[in-house]
């Protein structure tokens, strides 16, 4: 079973915009916000990259790390190494890319390990380590940036405690997404019932606006990239003896 406390590191092949791999051991003492994508996915080249770019410009480096994930499950012909630094330096991107390492199939490694559904994916990372955010799809802004700056007031040795205190004044202050009614089309993929849980110890909302990638069962209106039947979802780690109750 997937563990929040203690997450796989990246099976990165390679590491671009960046003079030497960044693997999350090393990045512990930050928070890290990891944001996977596809060169070829409207969702990525939208929300997911553009938005991780603001959060690379909008916070110290010694204090929030942005790594962006190329998961090539689509197409991976057309996001080889050198034609993935084009389109960095065509997009304008500054943070620190790695390459997901193909595993003989469909599904890259870091892919699988972390049962992304999709791109664009966001992943937060705690100061110890810790994964507290799985989003598909699109991520307001404003969310995004309250969750990164409550975790940057964690103590990088935070006890628990702590940790569910935060979520807690998180879900007091922040708007549930799935507090909003899916009855205009909703830009999500997949059928009617919104409000789910697994039994695998993860609470599911909706990312809104979607703009995801991938599999069988494309949206013609949200240009999504994702596994079949999936929605646009934000997988919150709060469980799982991590950082304790739900959103």
């Amino acid at each position: 079973m997937f563990d929040p406390q203690n997450p796989p590191e990246l099976a990165a092949s390679d590491w671009l915009n960046a003079p030497e791999p960044k693997p999350l051991a090393s990045l512990k003492g930050r928070v890290v916000v990891l944001t996977a994508f596809q060169t070829h996915c409207p969702g990525s080249l939208k929300h997911g990259l553009p938005q991780a770019e603001r959060v690379a410009q909008g916070f110290a480096d010694d204090e929030v790390a942005v790594i962006g994930l190329n998961i090539a499950f689509e197409e991976p012909e057309k996001q080889t190494k050198d034609k993935l630094a084009q389109f960095l330096t065509e997009q304008g991107l500054s943070f620190a890319v790695a390459k997901d390492t193909q595993n003989g199939g469909d599904i890259p490694k870091t892919m699988a390990a972390y049962e992304i559904q999709g791109t664009p994916t966001t992943l937060i990372f705690d100061r110890q380590g810790r994964l507290r955010r799985h989003y598909l799809g699109r991520i307001d802004d404003i969310r995004l940036a309250a969750e990164v700056m409550a975790f940057c007031m964690e103590a990088p040795n935070a006890p628990v405690e702590q940790s569910m205190a935060v979520e807690r004044r998180l879900a007091a202050a922040l708007v549930d997404p799935d507090a909003h009614a899916h009855t205009e089309g909703g830009g999500c993929c997949g059928g009617g019932g919104h409000d789910h849980h697994h039994d695998h110890g993860h609470d599911h909302a909706h990312a809104e606006g979607s703009g995801c990638c991938g599999g069988a069962a494309k949206s013609q209106d949200d240009g999504c990239c994702g596994g079949a039947g999936k929605q646009a979802q934000a997988h919150d780690h709060a469980e799982a003896g991590c950082c304790g109750g739900k959103h």
